[in-house]
């Protein structure tokens, strides 16, 4: 009780201090340029996540690309579906031959435009649809506080997902085999707020080409979000990837004993921001 307690108040304060950070600035300014390790980047003033930490740290994600990156080269391609704002994808991009880049939520598939076209990368294809296992039209809510937790409604809304009263649309989705002409990627991430099972379940020839996928995991994401159990989550790898590198137990695994650690994680709510499938 008193731990829901602490997560409704801490949410209600990022909520509040939002709010003000954006009243300072003007109603009317929508982005701020800021220049950063990642690259240059217009970021949305009222986002306390990937956007506060590019606009104070100048800098996000940087262990993450410099892991994606011992995995590629100049001459692979990557496919990013959740590529958010860019702050990973035009990194990325800089040291591969070309990169995909797929983005729902359409307030920030304007920032990844912007940035694009700021960084000069000629290589990104963007694309602003839902990643799904089906052609549909899918409710969507787009987050402030969290631009970056944007997500498909989830099966159970909980107040974390809610707390900033994010706005409802309908948003175009589809399975990325029917809908991407490319097949063939050396690296696919995936990193949709709880809609990795849709997404995977709906690209199966795409992953049975890739030689390295990576996908959030979060177990809170698998039961509320996509409404599955894991080994629906799981059932969705491709058999020919047979090791687990977990990052945040800096450790990689054989397939068999990795699946076995990452039950005991779901069971106990641990997640991870990027565990690996490979070779």
């Amino acid at each position: 009780m008193l731990k829901s307690l602490y997560w409704r108040v801490n949410f209600f304060l990022k909520n509040r201090k939002s709010i003000r950070f954006v009243n300072r600035l003007g109603k009317d300014v929508k982005a701020v340029i800021v220049e950063t390790k990642n690259g240059v980047f217009a970021v949305d003033p009222a986002d306390l996540e990937v956007g506060a930490k590019l606009r104070k740290q100048g800098e996000y994600g940087i262990g993450e690309i410099n892991q994606i990156s011992q995995l590629i080269n100049s001459q692979s391609s990557v496919l990013i579906v959740g590529a958010h704002l860019g702050s990973i994808a035009i990194p990325i991009a800089n040291i591969c031959s070309k990169l995909i880049a797929i983005e729902a939520n359409p307030n920030n598939f304007r920032l990844l435009e912007t940035n694009v076209k700021l960084n000069n990368t000629s290589n990104i294809t963007i694309h602003n649809i839902a990643a799904n296992d089906k052609e549909e039209k899918i409710k969507f809510q787009l987050n402030t506080v969290n631009s970056g937790g944007s997500k498909r409604v989830p099966i159970t809304n909980r107040y974390a997902y809610t707390y900033d009263n994010p706005k409802v649309i309908d948003v175009q989705a589809y399975s990325l085999d029917n809908y991407l002409l490319e097949k063939e990627f050396d690296l696919v991430l995936i990193d949709i707020e709880g809609s990795e099972y849709f997404a995977m379940k709906g690209m199966p020839d795409i992953l049975s080409k890739t030689k390295n996928l990576v996908v959030e995991f979060l177990p809170h994401h698998i039961t509320n979000v996509a409404g599955v159990e894991l080994s629906d989550f799981l059932g969705n790898i491709p058999k020919h990837l047979t090791k687990l590198t977990i990052p945040s137990k800096n450790k990689t695994y054989p397939i068999d004993e990795g699946i076995v650690t990452l039950q005991q994680m779901f069971q106990s709510g641990q997640g991870d921001d990027g565990i690996i499938f490979h070779n």
